[in-house]
């Protein structure tokens, strides 16, 4: 079966580990693309090339300031990842319950010896 698109979804999008970098850059505000490339070390074109499949999937948006253009997070572009990972929660926190029994069970026959 062929792989989709890296455009399809976000969840292609991110699969990148570049992608993924400049979204988390993003976290903290608007940049220009200039300063992202110099910031993850890759090529202007390069960094463009990944803000324009983050733009197309719904994850970044642009704003014009001046002759700028900043690039920011549109987080809501992320609800289908947050809501896929959001199905394993139960087992995390089954597993995490699982272990601090394990831990007190420990703990108290610790004290009993």
């Amino acid at each position: 079966m062929a792989r989709a698109a890296t455009t399809s979804d976000a969840f292609n999008a991110i699969a990148e580990l570049q992608r993924r970098d400049i979204l988390a850059l993003l976290r903290a505000g608007e940049w220009p693309v200039t300063d992202l490339a110099q910031e993850l070390g890759m090529s202007v074109p390069g960094a463009s090339k990944h803000l324009r499949v983050l733009r197309e999937v719904g994850l970044v948006r642009v704003r014009g300031v001046g002759k700028q253009r900043l690039y920011g997070l549109d987080a809501r572009g992320l609800r289908p990842i947050h809501e896929w990972v959001g199905g394993f929660e139960r087992f995390w926190t089954e597993s995490f319950d699982r272990l601090d029994s394990y831990v007190q069970d420990l703990k108290r026959t610790r004290q009993e010896d």
